[in-house]
């Protein structure tokens, strides 16, 4: 059974648009750069410990993703492996990789813009982020600033196909 916590939704929307934007100004970044448009911001108690895009294309790596490398830089920010008091902010809800990475985290609260209906892995597809047999359940909250990820996203892959087509 998904739990969304729309008790901190509603008390603190502004907060919760505020850091989407910085995450929204990190896929933008990703999309100048060519990769797939996805930001993510973690925040501890407030303040800003780690921010990433999509990175790929540039790395070689298909673990280069916004919230793995959010991640790291997060668990280095703080010298601990555990996220127990932080929030991860994404524009796109994670995929199976990362939301496993998000559960050993141990990443508490993770907000994103839009849900991936085709390879979500914290809820559309899978649910591994509540999944009642793992150690660790992450509550949600989707959908802040949900048209501008989505039009973000869409843009890009709209001016992909564009490309191929030019070929």
């Amino acid at each position: 059974m998904q739990k969304e916590n729309t008790n901190l939704v509603s008390r603190e929307p502004e907060l919760h648009a505020w850091t989407m934007r910085m995450a929204l100004r990190e896929a933008q970044t990703a999309f100048e750069q060519g990769e797939v448009p996805v930001g993510a911001i973690i925040m501890h108690h407030g303040e800003l410990i780690a921010k990433a895009h999509n990175q790929t294309e540039l790395l070689k790596d298909p673990t280069a993703h916004a919230e793995m490398l959010a991640i790291t830089q997060a668990t280095s920010a703080l010298g601990d492996w555990r996220l127990q008091d932080c929030t991860l902010y994404v524009t796109k809800e994670p995929c199976p990789m990362c939301a496993g990475a998000i559960i050993l985290a141990r990443l508490p609260l993770v907000v994103w813009g839009v849900d991936d209906p085709k390879r979500g892995g914290a809820s559309s597809v899978f649910n591994i982020l509540q999944h009642p047999q793992l150690n660790h359940r992450s509550e949600i909250i989707r959908g802040v600033l949900e048209d501008e990820s989505r039009i973000l996203l869409q843009r890009f892959f709209r001016e992909r196909r564009n490309q191929q087509t030019e070929r």
